[in-house]
């Protein structure tokens, strides 16, 4: 950080916050700051938030939660493609939250609970 935006940011600490000592207090700040960096379970949460954020991805995990299905039963409950589904499920599998397994001619998936509960834990202990 250079020294200008050092004290520009110093200076609005002084206006915001009632401390006595606004450089004890920033550097305290920026170790929080570089700790956080540091924090190789927020990589992890980024990743799983990011698998999350897609409306068909949240929509197949919300349809195996209730059990396992097979490759052509979400094309029928999400109205999508065969390609389009494997490329989400790619995704979710990729990290962990589901498996896949060939059944007969069929590839069929359900989620890996271990891993969905140890995620939905670090978005627990890291956000709330």
């Amino acid at each position: 950080m250079n020294i200008e935006h050092k004290n520009e940011i110093k200076a609005k600490l002084r206006k915001c916050e009632d401390v006595d000592n606004v450089d004890l207090h920033f550097d305290k700040l920026r170790k929080l700051g570089d700790s956080l960096l540091k924090n190789k379970e927020i990589e992890n949460l980024i990743i799983f938030l990011n698998a999350l954020a897609n409306k068909k991805r949240l929509m197949i995990m919300n349809v195996l939660k209730e059990k396992n299905r097979c490759v052509c039963e979400l094309e029928t409950v999400l109205d999508d493609s065969q390609p389009s589904i494997s490329h989400h499920l790619k995704i979710l599998e990729n990290i962990g939250l589901i498996r896949g397994w060939k059944k007969g001619k069929f590839t069929h998936y359900d989620i890996v609970k271990a891993q969905y509960e140890r995620y939905l834990n670090m978005v627990k202990e890291e956000l709330f």
